[in-house]
């Protein structure tokens, strides 16, 4: 008698954070020819920052990292990513990383999803954005495009002065260069395949 047990599906690797920025940063840094001087002062921030950033002294916000990045003529996927290439092409369900990307300040979040695997000079990056009610994302602006697909539940997109109300089932595409941000202002997760090129986080 045959039956239709099946195994349970493997659990999704979780990780606290992004990885580790202090060598990353300091490996840039050092590539570019630059001081910590230069790069706080292109970054707009202190000198003091940059030493306790290179030293996981501190941690940078989204809209730092960004400025950062953009100093050291990288990008956050680069100075982030664990592995440069895969030599897999399918990322099966459940075995994706899931990277805990922002906290809010109580227990809101947003979680990252890789859909695709980090390559150094990738021109492509897809996440599952994972936002927990409550939660508000910085606003930030940057070199790029964007588009996305809301797979559940709903969120309030703001791109520039505008605020669009997103449903399952909607999409949106923007030009990154527009100051955008995002909060689910529902009782409930929601989850959005977000496209990024080039490779942004």
């Amino acid at each position: 008698m045959s039956t239709n047990s099946q195994s349970p599906a493997p659990k999704a690797q979780h990780a606290n954070g992004l990885p580790s920025l202090s060598v990353r940063l300091r490996h840039a840094r050092k590539v570019a020819g630059l001081t910590l001087k230069q790069v706080a002062q292109a970054a707009g921030c202190s000198e003091s920052l940059i030493s306790k950033l290179e030293n996981d002294a501190a941690s940078p916000s989204l809209a730092m990292l960004h400025r950062l990045a953009l100093a050291l003529g990288s990008n956050v996927s680069e100075l982030t990513c664990e592995d440069w290439v895969s030599p897999e092409p399918v990322l099966r369900a459940g075995d994706r990383q899931i990277n805990r990307f922002a906290k809010g300040a109580k227990k809101e979040f947003i979680d990252l999803e890789r859909i695709t695997h980090i390559q150094k000079g990738g021109l492509l990056q897809g996440d599952i954005h994972i936002v927990s009610p409550g939660m508000v994302s910085e606003m930030i602006e940057h070199a790029g495009e964007e588009m996305g697909y809301v797979i559940e539940g709903s969120l309030e997109l703001t791109l520039g002065e505008t605020t669009y109300t997103l449903q399952a089932g909607d999409s949106f595409h923007f030009p990154s260069t527009i100051p955008h941000g995002y909060r689910n202002t529902s009782a409930s997760i929601a989850r959005i395949l977000w496209i990024n090129t080039p490779a942004t986080f």
